[in-house]
């Protein structure tokens, strides 16, 4: 069973050691910069990824600064936990955190337009192209529920 972990102490150089294939190194950021990253910008929130006891990846979120929505800016497996489903897994447990919060409708991310295995693991999760591309990698949307707005004009509408 997936669970979440902080990154601490206690499991920091396991984390930092976590390294995806060869081929995909070019796709994501290492731990070590992600951490670097959290520790600069506190809005991102850096968490290990277990397999029950066992360190099998890592992933990090937050709120962007810009345009005060949630992202989801890394989601790395470890290359021996890889073809597993943990990804999966660990994008839909975190999914689940950020749809409880009441303010926000939708939540971001984006990749390299040819990592082809990210791509398809995050349309099977509802994610759509919303057209941009930021830093050259294709930027993805999944909203929750609609906007407050649009739910109000339609009871508005209704009535």
């Amino acid at each position: 069973m997936i669970k979440f972990r902080e990154v601490n102490r206690d499991n920091f150089f396991d984390v930092i050691k976590l390294a995806v294939t060869d081929e995909q190194d070019n796709y994501v950021a290492s731990n070590t910069f992600s951490l670097a990253q959290a520790k600069a910008q506190p809005e991102w929130v850096p968490l290990a990824i277990y397999n029950d006891n066992e360190l099998v990846g890592f992933v990090m979120y937050g709120i962007d600064l810009d345009d005060n929505e949630y992202w989801i800016c890394r989601l790395m497996i470890d290359k021996t936990h890889q073809k597993q489903g943990y990804g999966r897994m660990a994008m839909q447990q975190v999914l689940s955190i950020l749809e409880q919060d009441p303010e926000r409708n939708v939540v971001y991310l984006s990749f390299e337009p040819d990592n082809l295995v990210a791509k398809k693991l995050y349309e099977s999760l509802g994610f759509l192209p919303d057209g941009r591309t930021i830093d050259g990698e294709t930027v993805y949307c999944l909203r929750f529920r609609q906007a407050l707005s649009s739910d109000r004009e339609t009871s508005e509408h209704n009535e």
